[in-house]
């Protein structure tokens, strides 16, 4: 199989994998889960062989990339896929004209992998 990592417009896709994760898996409530930033997004999706399996959403304002829900379904963690999606989501800012800063906010539990790309916790 095969692993890639696209920009997307396939939100539907991006939005059942985020379902999945962060309120099916991890009991964050719907309405937290949700927002209305997603159309001024740019979207990543991670696929396996075909299969969406993982996604990240870039929002862009002034100089500053803010990286956002961040996901990969359970059965394909512990291959790096979630830090090869970090990483594209950085690749993608550096694009977009006149940003300066890549930001994201994190749950606890993932700190210390965001600080192994770069990332401090402030």
């Amino acid at each position: 199989m095969s692993f890639a990592i696209e920009v997307t417009d396939d939100i539907t896709a991006c939005r059942a994998l985020r379902r999945a994760v962060f309120i099916q898996e991890q009991g964050v409530s719907e309405a937290d889960e949700i927002d209305d930033l997603d159309g001024q997004c740019l979207h990543l999706l991670a696929k396996d062989g075909g299969a969406a399996v993982g996604t990240a959403r870039v929002f862009i304002k002034d100089d500053i990339a803010k990286v956002g829900r961040v996901c990969v379904l359970a059965p394909h963690r512990g291959k790096g896929w979630g830090a090869d999606l970090i990483r594209a989501t950085i690749t993608q800012a550096r694009m977009a004209k006149g940003v300066t800063q890549v930001k994201l906010g994190a749950q606890t539990h993932a700190l210390g992998f965001y600080e192994s790309l770069g990332f401090t916790a402030v």
